[in-house]
């Protein structure tokens, strides 16, 4: 099974920066793509960023895009979320997920990182 596990998380000012890391172990090989995802309090999971594991496709939510980067190392096997001028609507706790069939959805999901944004 692919493990994945997030880090990177913390509380930040408005306006600040952030980069959270996604290391994934085991049959790293099967992963197609690997996304970002994130659920703030009382609401619904909600889609960020997703990478190629490729890179060769790049996808971001119209809330982030611009100052959102979605990166991935292949050899230290770890997807970046690189997120610039928070806001305080950006806090939730954020997850990476992986998948590994193609087929819309995520085989894998991490245990997830708290990020808070101060106004």
């Amino acid at each position: 099974q692919v493990q994945l596990v997030e880090s990177g998380g913390g509380l930040v000012q408005a306006g600040g920066s952030l980069r959270l890391s996604c290391a994934a172990s085991g049959p790293t090989f099967s992963i197609k793509r690997m996304g970002w995802f994130r659920r703030a309090p009382g609401k619904e999971r909600e889609f960020v960023a997703a990478i190629s594991w490729s890179g060769g496709n790049i996808y971001y939510a119209e809330s982030v895009k611009g100052r959102f980067t979605i990166s991935r190392d292949n050899a230290k096997k770890t997807m970046y979320l690189q997120m610039q001028s928070l806001k305080p609507e950006d806090t939730a706790v954020y997850y990476c997920a992986a998948d590994l069939q193609s087929l819309g959805g995520y085989d894998y999901w991490g245990q997830g990182t708290q990020v808070t944004v101060s106004s």
